[in-house]
């Protein structure tokens, strides 16, 4: 649980007890005598329903839970509580965090308007929905989120609660809002409800699984982030947002076979990640991004059809940049593709990049074609991290035999010079035939490399990758420094010896 505000920010007050304020017994009653402002640190131990409790203690302690600015509501069952205690509540609320199980609209709307009139700073929101998402599309029952007036950041995942926003207000000080597994009523209200006239001060704003959002639009002068991720039925996006630096799209045209239509109007823009198939690349309108530094795009099939729909939209994006810092490029390989085409040909020209993050989804398949292929299109490139992500196919060490992905085996053998590549970045690297061969011509081409640090699979023993440590090293000149990790960094398997 994340931790309240400052000291500085407790509205306390240093009140004395009077002689008869101590409860029960004889005895000195010590902790009662402390300013409240102490006790309130001491309170801030407990979880609310707790600390609350303590007011039976004696009319000191009766309002000293009032003063918390930081009140968290576990595996609540009991809404109503929940608003009555933020009624009944005094001080500046800095941070409320309230969780449920398999909640249903009425019980979130029991409570979020008293917070929607006590929180000024953080609102966390949490249904677990255990029941597998029962509040999916049969289910009509909704709940309105009322307009968070004072609130700096909101966070709610809901569980695919039934949510409407509210059609009028202005959350006035909301710089961070977050909607999670939400069933959105009357979508096209959320797109107005967070731009700069009902929300001037937004400046990230993060949809993941959301269900009935067909319609985003945004004219926002201040945000400066925008995540939308998995936004089932989504059809119409615009974004108009001077200040927005960083966009990340990701699966929210998949699922729908409509026609989408996206225009994106941020100039200021300094990373794009468009991980998805826009089906038609020319309906994704793209204003002018001259401070684009960081391009992430969606899979590129290695082997596929013909004029693939895929390929098309990962090479549209491509041809729309002359120049990029940071580069993040899959290709990927069908588990079957016998009965494919060889599409790498098609990709004929890339930005000039200084960073490439080359993902490739190998399923066994021989990559150094398609790796050299997109190599020799950015040689100048300083920095390079090669991933080899697992995928759901059972990892292979070697396709079978015959298979065409060995047909393309003029890689080994051509001139590439990476007279500009100082450091590599491998992992998770698992030691396969394919794998090994490619960081050999590595060593070749890269005449000036500096640096090689490789992430060993999980699947890799600790002596398996002693012994593949070894390998890499014979492969390897004496004023490159390597380095050798397991288990996704936690430790250190080899380093380069002391000068």
């Amino acid at each position: 649980m994340e931790p309240s505000g400052g000291d500085g920010e407790v509205a306390t007050k240093r009140a004395k007890p009077s002689s008869d304020d101590a409860g029960g017994g004889g005895g000195e009653d010590r902790l009662s005598a402390l300013p409240d402002d102490v006790l309130v640190l001491i309170l801030l131990r407990l979880l609310t329903p707790a600390a609350a409790q303590t007011s039976v203690l004696s009319r000191r302690w009766r309002r000293v839970w009032a003063l918390l600015p930081d009140l968290r509501f576990l595996c609540a069952s009991d809404p109503h509580r929940i608003g009555a205690v933020l009624d009944a509540h005094e001080a500046a609320l800095l941070y409320l965090f309230v969780e449920t199980r398999d909640a249903v609209a009425g019980s979130a709307a029991a409570w979020l308007p008293a917070a929607a009139r006590r929180v000024t700073g953080r609102l966390l929101f949490h249904n677990l929905d255990e029941g597998g998402g029962a509040q999916e599309d049969g289910d009509e029952e909704i709940f309105e989120l009322p307009c968070l007036e004072s609130a700096t950041s909101a966070s709610l995942h809901l569980g695919f609660l039934g949510l409407a926003v509210a059609p009028a207000g202005v959350f006035a000080r909301l710089t961070d809002l977050s909607l999670a597994r939400v069933r959105l009523h009357r979508p096209g209200e959320l797109g107005d409800a967070v731009s700069s006239p009902r929300c001037p001060s937004l400046q990230k704003l993060t949809v993941r699984e959301s269900r009935g959002l067909g319609n985003l639009t945004i004219h926002s002068d201040s945000l400066q982030q925008v995540e939308l991720h998995d936004l089932h039925g989504l059809q119409q996006l615009s974004i108009v947002a001077p200040a927005l630096q960083v966009l990340d799209v990701m699966k929210c045209f998949y699922h729908d076979h409509n026609q989408l239509v996206a225009s994106i109007s941020a100039p200021q823009l300094v990373t794009l990640v468009w991980i998805d198939d826009p089906r038609v690349p020319s309906s994704v309108q793209l204003g002018e991004m001259e401070h684009l530094e960081l391009l992430g795009l969606s899979l590129y099939l290695v082997y596929g059809l013909q004029d693939s729909t895929l390929n098309r939209a990962c090479l549209s994006f491509l041809r729309r940049f002359k120049v990029i810092e940071d580069l993040i490029l899959t290709l990927a390989y069908l588990p079957k593709i016998d009965n494919y085409q060889y599409l790498m040909e098609d990709m004929t020209m890339l930005p000039d990049i200084t960073f490439l993050r080359l993902i490739v989804l190998t399923n066994g398949h021989a990559f150094g074609a398609s790796a050299f292929h997109v190599l020799r299109m950015c040689s100048g490139i300083r920095r390079l991290l090669l991933a080899f992500p697992a995928t759901d196919v059972e990892a292979q060490k070697t396709c079978p035999s015959g298979c065409i992905c060995g047909d393309q085996h003029n890689w080994e053998t051509d001139q590439l010079l990476l007279n500009c590549l100082q450091e590599v970045e491998i992992t998770p690297f698992r030691g396969s035939e394919h794998e090994v061969t490619f960081v050999k011509q590595l060593f070749d081409w890269a005449t000036v490399l500096q640096k090689m640090t490789v992430t060993f699979d999980y699947s890799v023993t600790e002596s398996m990758a002693k012994e593949l440590c070894l390998v890499l090293r014979n492969f390897s000149r004496p004023e490159i420094r390597m380095e050798f990790y397991m288990d996704g960094g936690r430790f250190k398997v080899l380093s380069a010896p002391e000068d």
